[in-house]
């Protein structure tokens, strides 16, 4: 994809699932990749493995924390161009709200909405200095419509997308791109690193991602619709790419079929 050539591209939740397929695709497309997660060592192990390694690094953060993450980052960037900001780091949730801990729910909030929000507001005054830059967010089908077990995750996209929707309009002026990406079911490891209501990882397995499609075809149709610079794409297959268009025709008819599953 001629888009990404040569441009550098900061990538978040670039060790696992969609952000590591993604990655690899990136760096087969010239792109120059700054590479975060939690863990140095892991991102390392990633960088080492694409695509020449010398054009990318590896800048580890907690965005959890996203105060500091964004603090750490603007010490570690200092002057540094970032073209593209693809936002796809997250945690998903799997619990009942009646046994889920206030806590759990802050915590999705950091991670999916406030990290977002921080390192997008930390390249942003660059980008639209420059008149160029392209602001991309990994949300999820779960932003659009709510289902059960996932109350904290659906309201964390749901957050992401409206602030995503307000840059997009705000950014129209100063010529910067803003792109949404929402994921339907995809066979990744995200249900099992999923918080159950205590705050701990679910640790197996959900039937609905792992019949989804797979991280590498997520990450190329995603890819290709930020090249194509689309303000908003849905990623997926089957009930999970068609469930936005059925909430929007019939919204009773989602609330039943949510509601029973």
């Amino acid at each position: 994809m001629q888009y990404f050539s040569g441009k550098t591209v900061w990538l978040t939740g670039a060790s696992s699932g969609i952000g590591l397929a993604m990655a690899q695709q990136l760096a087969d497309a010239g792109a120059h990749l700054i590479l975060t997660s939690r863990r140095a060592e892991v991102l390392e192990q990633v960088r080492q493995g694409l695509a020449h390694p010398e054009r990318h690094r590896v800048l580890a953060l907690d965005l959890s924390q996203p105060e500091q993450a964004a603090d750490q980052a603007r010490e570690a960037l200092g002057d540094q161009v970032i073209d593209i900001l693809i936002n796809n780091a997250g945690v998903s949730q799997r619990s009942l709200i009646l046994e889920t801990d206030f806590d759990v729910y802050r915590q999705l909030m950091e991670i999916d909405y406030f990290g977002v929000v921080a390192l997008t507001k930390l390249v942003l005054p660059r980008m639209a200095e420059r008149r160029n830059g392209h602001i991309v967010t990994v949300s999820s089908v779960a932003g659009k419509v709510g289902t059960k077990l996932r109350s904290g995750y659906n309201g964390a996209k749901f957050a992401v997308i409206g602030f995503m929707d307000s840059l997009r309009a705000e950014m129209a002026e100063h010529d910067l791109v803003v792109t949404s990406i929402l994921p339907g079911f995809i066979n990744t490891a995200i249900a099992h690193n999923s918080l159950a209501g205590d705050g701990s990882a679910l640790g197996k397995e959900d039937p609905d991602n792992a019949g989804g499609i797979s991280a590498e075809e997520c990450a190329r149709r995603s890819l290709e619709a930020i090249a194509a610079q689309k303000a908003e794409v849905i990623v997926g297959s089957g009930l999970s790419k068609l469930a936005p268009l059925l909430q929007r025709i019939s919204p009773a008819f989602v609330r039943r079929m949510v509601a029973k599953r």
